[in-house]
């Protein structure tokens, strides 16, 4: 990206007009992936009963928040501890600029946001690109982990290519090594004309962004989990799960390469409706990841408006009580 369009993107974001019109691109193209669909929505809802979709649900918003969470921590780490309620708005509403194309606006978004509590541009863009890298990194250590755990004997036919993760996950986890991402942050800062971090990532900062970073990945596994046993998933427990599991994670993975498509959106759905026909066959897969993409999708929607909702409260509350009289 040219060095002159960030500072132009986050200075369109300063107007409280164009904040607002952002907000609602943003949410105008997160509902065009749902309403687009609506007839193949209400066809894999008719397959699916109530509670496995509430289920479905809850693990969805648990998977959001404990992304939230991951980041939350890589920027405590550097020195800007959020409170959870501030922490909320910078994160859910700035993700929505993932349904814009192009991954830049979710950037520029948190960016701005978080702007307003004080904390300086170059430290929550650092914490989005560390955050992101540990979620790439996790996510690898699932699919070498864990997905071979289901892919046996017949089911391994096709998915040969995913053997380039046994290098590049190592490569992952000693990126991660601080020795190693805190002089990479520096040049990267560097490049992009900016003033160095004030704190260093910490070991025990990264650990804790993975620890919310795994939990995220379960939360979602299990999301599809549920919904390929709601569709007649025959296979084991234990087996189910793996799949299910590291299947999303290879697929988030796939999506993120994608960065051409919003929030991934085409190739996820592609490689993850792959991996759960394993073991429901193609028609129930193509339930399960649409159900999957439209309640991942959903849960971004709910927790933006809660974040605002949240924020909106607040600034109410501190208005009158700058009214009631001593």
């Amino acid at each position: 990206m040219p060095s002159r369009l960030l500072p132009r993107l986050l200075g369109v974001l300063r107007s409280p007009v164009l904040r607002a019109g952002f907000l609602l691109l943003a949410l105008a193209l997160a509902a065009v992936y749902v309403v687009r669909d609506r007839a193949a929505i209400a066809d894999a809802w008719s397959r699916l009963d109530a509670w496995s979709v509430l289920l479905a649900l809850v693990l969805s918003l648990a998977n959001v928040a404990l992304s939230g969470a991951s980041w939350r921590a890589v920027l405590a780490d550097l020195g800007s501890p959020l409170p959870v309620g501030a922490a909320a708005r910078v994160f859910f509403v700035g993700q929505l600029g993932r349904y814009i194309p192009g991954t830049v606006f979710q950037f520029v978004a948190q960016a701005e946001l978080a702007r307003d509590h004080g904390v300086p541009r170059r430290r929550t863009g650092s914490a989005l690109a560390v955050a992101l890298l540990v979620s790439m990194t996790t996510a690898s250590l699932l699919v070498t982990g864990v997905l071979p755990l289901a892919l046996r004997g017949r089911d391994i036919a096709g998915w040969e290519w995913t053997g380039w993760l046994r290098w590049a996950t190592p490569l992952l986890l000693v990126l991660l090594v601080p020795q190693v991402i805190n002089p990479l942050l520096r040049v990267l800062l560097r490049l992009a004309r900016q003033e160095p971090l004030e704190h260093r990532i910490t070991l025990r900062g990264l650990l804790a962004a993975a620890g919310w970073a795994l939990a995220s990945w379960g939360a979602v596994g299990v999301q599809v989990f549920v919904l390929a046993r709601a569709v007649g998933a025959d296979r084991p427990v234990g087996s189910m799960l793996a799949l299910a599991v590291g299947g999303y994670a290879l697929a988030w993975m796939v999506g993120f390469l994608v960065v051409l498509a919003p929030a991934g959106a085409g190739a996820r759905e592609l490689v993850l409706g792959a991996v759960v026909a394993l073991a429901t066959g193609s028609g129930g897969a193509a339930v399960v990841v649409l159900g999957s993409r439209v309640l991942l999708t959903v849960s971004d929607l709910l927790l933006a408006f809660a974040a605002l909702a949240g924020h909106r409260a607040e600034i109410v509350a501190k208005a009158r009580a700058a009214r009631s009289p001593e």
